[in-house]
């Protein structure tokens, strides 16, 4: 038997950065997310030669270990190590032998969640074959464990449950990593409309989201007011957001996205820089209203909301950037697995 499966990476549409700690901790955290038709994707082949084989495609990276309970974390594919090492301690208490192949439609640090939805994936793919006893909740708990204990990785809450459950939807974090997903029912039209409207652009840069997610939690730390009201806006901008979507007032969409921006740029050094507000302010002058970037910020992919049939000359513009839009449409489900 094969086991495979696939997870969809996400667009955050506002309240980036409330599901980090502390704040999400202290203060509470909303995010409105949808997932998109990219993926992160893993296939796991069992072998029974006592070794275990790591071959990530889109890194081009193999590795071949003897067959152990507990992989060593050296910098080299350690989020599959930790998976590994996770579903071991906690389910199987036993070394596995097996081959572990995994692709990702995003390069990382493209602001669109790769690392969180590719360790969603992988368990989803150890779930399904090793029959392992994880609702939703339990799983994307599991895989924001993996990354941000077990391997000290900096960053917040949304990705897993993004990549966990699938379609639009409106997240509330607090304290104790307790976090509630409210699923958003829009209609179609409406989804169909954004669609069209949001266009995807990679800046064909990548960036370590983990020094801006620091540097945030530190402001946090420090109660640097700026930093921490500006957080509170990105907070208001989340219920903005899904009134506008959930009452189909999608012209709002773009001021909701500006507004959220101008004060996302307040959390931390590093959000934005000159070649950002370049194309952020190209893209307006094109008739875009509003955007951002995707993700912790700092380069990788932005987003463009572009009404009235404005997405032909903002698209150009963004072109003569050197970077590239990515044709996407939004998705209702979330992780999947299946054997064969």
């Amino acid at each position: 038997m094969i086991y495979r499966s696939k997870a969809p990476l996400r667009l955050g549409l506002a309240g980036g950065g409330t599901d980090v700690a502390p704040y999400s901790d202290l203060y509470g955290g909303a995010i409105l997310n949808a997932t998109i038709s990219m993926y992160a994707y893993a296939t796991i082949e069992p072998r029974t030669d006592n070794k275990i084989i790591f071959s990530s495609i889109d890194k081009g990276q193999t590795l071949t270990f003897d067959s152990i309970k507990e992989l060593v974390i050296d910098g080299n594919l350690d989020l599959l190590k930790g998976i590994y090492n996770r579903v071991v301690r906690d389910f199987e208490k036993r070394a596995l032998s097996f081959k572990l192949t995994t692709f990702v439609d995003a390069p990382p640090g493209s602001g669109l969640g790769t690392s969180s939805t590719l360790v969603v994936t992988v368990l989803g793919a150890f779930a399904e074959w090793l029959r392992l006893p994880l609702g939703e909740y339990d799983l994307a708990h599991l895989a924001y464990e993996i990354e941000r204990v077990d391997l000290n990785m900096a960053g917040g809450k949304q990705d897993q449950y993004a990549a966990t459950f699938g379609g639009v939807n409106f997240m509330e974090f607090s304290k104790d990593d307790k976090v509630i997903v409210n699923p958003l029912r829009i209609r179609s039209n409406y989804l169909n409309e954004m669609a069209y409207n949001i266009v995807l652009y990679y800046t064909e840069t990548s960036r370590l989201s983990s020094k801006i997610i620091e540097a945030q939690s530190k402001n946090v730390t420090s109660k640097n007011q700026k930093s921490i009201d500006a957080m509170h806006q990105l907070k208001r901008q989340a219920v903005l957001m899904k009134e506008a979507i959930l009452k189909g007032e999608l012209e709002k969409i773009g001021e909701i996205l500006d507004f959220g921006w101008e004060h996302k740029k307040r959390m931390a050094e590093g959000i934005s820089n000159p070649m950002i507000d370049e194309i952020y302010q190209a893209a307006k002058s094109k008739g875009a209203t509003g955007g951002k970037i995707s993700g912790a910020g700092g380069g990788g992919f932005m987003i463009f909301y572009c009404p009235e049939n404005s997405r032909t000359e903002v698209i150009k513009i963004l072109e003569s950037f050197g970077g590239t839009v990515k044709r996407y449409e939004f998705t209702t489900q979330g992780l999947t697995t299946w054997a064969i």
